[in-house]
């Protein structure tokens, strides 16, 4: 493992698209990550993550997904194939049970939740960014949803942007295991500076100075 030194006030969790479609069962997108391999246990690592940046003072940012509804995509000259797909289906859709915040990971009092984003990147036309630097923040941890499109969007844009990043491999699910695999293994490794699992994320954050 490496020797990652997290600070308080230097160091934020970014948990990424928290919502019910993405984790709770009946959710438009939840069947597709649960027939996956990574969904086993998943709910209880990332509160164990979660509960550990809390507990150490770690500022926890919600990083979420546009809420869609319908005619959102009206008059785009070159929506991807991902954002038409998410918009035909009415992913996280606004003020629908899917776009409202999974129960066990809803913000808490103190959690900043940026500007949604459209994309995969959590800083593209979002205020992540500029409010990270306000609290003078270097070092980011990622968990959420989904490994290989909004995760590694955020951590690839957050290590362009000069952070310190950490992918937490078991905090996060795709739609298959070969988007898993092609997320920390193949992709990972060329931005991010660390990949751990959440026991040893657990285990850095419980040492914060």
């Amino acid at each position: 493992m490496p020797d990652v030194i997290y600070e308080r006030g230097r160091t934020a969790l970014l948990f990424v698209d928290p919502y019910n479609d993405f984790l709770a069962d009946g959710g438009k997108l939840w069947p597709r990550i649960a027939a996956t391999q990574a969904a086993a246990g998943l709910h209880d690592r990332l509160k164990a993550v979660t509960a550990a940046a809390r507990a150490a003072g770690v500022a926890v940012f919600i990083v979420p997904h546009h809420r869609f509804a319908p005619g959102d995509l009206d008059g785009f000259n070159h929506p991807t194939p991902y954002l038409q797909g998410s918009a035909k289906a009415l992913v996280f859709e606004q003020g629908a049970w899917g776009g409202e915040w999974h129960p066990d990971f809803a913000p808490q009092a103190g959690d900043v939740v940026v500007k949604e984003h459209w994309g995969s990147s959590g800083f593209a036309n979002t205020d992540l960014d500029y409010r990270l630097k306000q609290k003078d923040v270097t070092h980011v941890i990622l968990i959420g949803l989904v490994a290989n499109t909004c995760i590694e969007g955020t951590g690839r844009f957050a290590s362009e942007l000069g952070y310190h990043v950490t992918l937490v491999r078991d905090a996060t699910a795709a739609f298959s295991d070969e988007g898993m695999h092609a997320a920390h293994d193949l992709n990972g490794p060329t931005f991010a500076h660390a990949i751990l699992t959440s026991e040893a994320v657990v285990a850095a954050l419980g040492a914060v100075a």
